[in-house]
């Protein structure tokens, strides 16, 4: 992943947690990377606020949905706002996962949105929005309007 900022080294650590937990499906070392009082929204807009909600939203679909899931990043861009706060824009690819009727779910791709806070040496998230990003078509279509300005 790219590091937009050197002093920003410790926002894509977070990242990188986020992704390992992700990946041994381990909700507690998931949620273990927000903050006490963060806030987070998945895919469908539904909301956690708080590690121990946080935790206790994944755990179940750490289970089932995305017990064989895997999760990686395709980039990341960070941004210093303030020397305590930064943002996150990490593009991800997912596979092996269930969609929520237990279907198989073909390779997903999205982009998560962070903004974190450092406290003393820690860099925790305090909001994070996930989203699913659509069909490549579409993207280049759009792209393709703008050059036509």
């Amino acid at each position: 992943m790219a590091t937009g900022n050197i002093r920003t080294e410790g926002v894509e650590s977070v990242a990188h947690r986020l992704i390992e937990a992700w990946n041994r499906h381990d909700a507690r070392a998931f949620a273990a990377v927000f903050a006490a009082d963060a806030e987070f929204t998945n895919v469908f807009g539904m909301q956690a606020t708080g590690r121990d909600k946080i935790e206790q939203f994944h755990a179940p679909i750490f289970e089932k949905m995305f017990k064989h899931s895997h999760l990686s990043a395709e980039s990341a861009r960070n941004r210093l706002v303030r020397p305590d706060v930064a943002t996150l824009d990490l593009r991800w690819s997912m596979t092996g996962a269930l969609d929520p009727m237990g279907n198989e779910w073909p390779r997903r791709r999205g982009l998560i949105s962070v903004v974190a806070t450092r406290d003393h040496d820690e860099w925790l998230i305090t909001t994070m929005h996930n989203m699913e990003l659509g069909d490549d078509q579409m993207a280049k279509s759009q792209e393709k309007l703008q050059e036509d300005k």
